[in-house]
């Protein structure tokens, strides 16, 4: 009998690692199942994702020879649900091998059924002396990390929480955070909490919810929110009493954020436009511009982005990155201040990228202070986030955010 978890964990694996698919694409793409059962299948292709590395390393000690590729993502579920989410050994086995039959692969069932069976002998204890940040993470990204790589890494092999913002004046039940965010358990449904239904509360990551606040904008401020969706920042500078524009310029993007901003009450005008051609009638004080990046910052959450990103992705999004900066520019007041960001922990994409704008465009860094989080502060005044900052809290995504002003 097919389990419709682990068929589908197989499909998302299927499409992330030979089709280039993003797991969250892939996760809108499959067929019709309970909710209960889709969850547990993107918990399941995520872990394979977060450990393909130390999942390797496991099985290699009891495979004669290379098997084919999917054979492979079938043992990469049977150990992953074994090693990482504690499922029965009679489970873990058993499923896999019938998930082997059904995807045509029955001349392998026995070799998933012995080798499985193994792995689920030993236990934990497989996982002894592996260093598994390591192992599971691509050698470009470990080096583009410089000392931080090992705490980054070990972040990486967890399910990151939910941290959740609100309006002013509304609280739920939950952490609170030294930078302000509520912070809840990995796996919390926001559709259930207090507050989701009329609009008092939104998901944002604490580093993420950081650019706006930095940006510190005035009630009765005009405020421009360049590559604004999803909305979470635009919610925050809308709620912070500014008079909001925000321009996205993909269209499916631009409906999740005035969806976002209709659940929440909030009012922007939106405008559907590339930020690098788009000009406004007069200019602006304040400019968030949360540019996009290759996103590493947010492995915790997409850890599929371990296999889609490569180092060549970085040298393309840098352009865009520095043709954005030169447009926020052109769109800045005198006297104005402009506050970039990206959820990226690549240094080509951050602190660089300020480095080359100063030198062509004649800003100068307006240094940053966060007494919450001064470790996040850099010698230049700059912000870095990582996942390896608060582990005794659960951590956070990485974010680069720089505030700027004309020299």
């Amino acid at each position: 009998m097919r389990d419709p978890t682990r068929d589908s964990a197989f499909a998302l694996l299927q499409a992330v690692l030979t089709k280039n698919t993003s797991l969250d694409v892939a996760l809108d793409a499959l067929p019709a199942m309970a909710p209960r059962d889709k969850a547990a299948a993107h918990r399941l292709a995520a872990a394979v994702l977060r450990h393909t590395g130390t999942l390797d390393e496991v099985l290699e000690a009891h495979l004669r020879r290379e098997p084919p590729v999917p054979v492979r993502h079938v043992l990469w579920l049977g150990a992953a649900a074994s090693l990482f989410l504690d499922a029965p050994a009679h489970a873990s086995v058993g499923t896999a091998v019938d998930l082997a039959r059904a995807r045509g692969l029955t001349p392998f069932a026995g070799l998933v059924n012995a080798v499985l069976r193994k792995v689920a002998a030993a236990g934990p204890a497989a996982l002894d002396g592996l260093d598994m940040p390591r192992l599971d993470t691509p050698g470009w990204a470990w080096a583009s990390w410089g000392r931080e790589a090992r705490a980054i890494a070990t972040a990486h092999a967890h399910e990151a929480p939910l941290d959740i913002s609100a309006k002013p004046g509304f609280s739920l039940p939950g952490e609170i955070l030294p930078t302000g965010s509520t912070r809840l358990p990995a796996g919390t449904s926001v559709t259930e909490l207090p507050g989701f239904r009329g609009g008092e509360i939104w998901v944002q990551d604490a580093a993420a919810a950081l650019p706006a606040r930095l940006l510190a904008v005035q009630p009765g401020e005009r405020v421009l929110d360049l590559c604004a969706a999803p909305g979470g920042k635009t919610a925050q500078l809308a709620a912070a009493g500014g008079i909001v524009t925000a321009v996205e310029r993909d269209q499916g993007r631009m409906g999740t954020l005035k969806g976002n901003l209709a659940r929440l009450g909030l009012s922007a005008e939106t405008i559907l436009a590339d930020a690098v051609t788009w000009r406004p009638d007069t200019k602006f004080p304040a400019i968030l511009l949360d540019a996009p990046c290759s996103a590493t910052g947010t492995i915790r959450r997409h850890p599929d982005l371990l296999h889609l990103r490569k180092p060549r992705d970085v040298q393309t999004l840098t352009k865009a990155q520095d043709a954005l900066l030169d447009a926020a520019m052109d769109m800045l007041a005198p006297g104005g201040r402009l506050v970039y960001a990206v959820c990226s922990l690549q240094p080509d994409e951050g602190a660089a990228r300020i480095d080359a704008a100063c030198a062509r465009l004649g800003l100068r860094r307006d240094p940053l202070h966060l007494p919450e989080l001064p470790e996040a502060v850099t010698a230049q005044g700059d912000v870095r986030t990582h996942p390896g900052l608060w582990p005794e809290r659960g951590g956070m995504d990485g974010f680069f955010i720089a505030r700027l002003v004309r020299a």
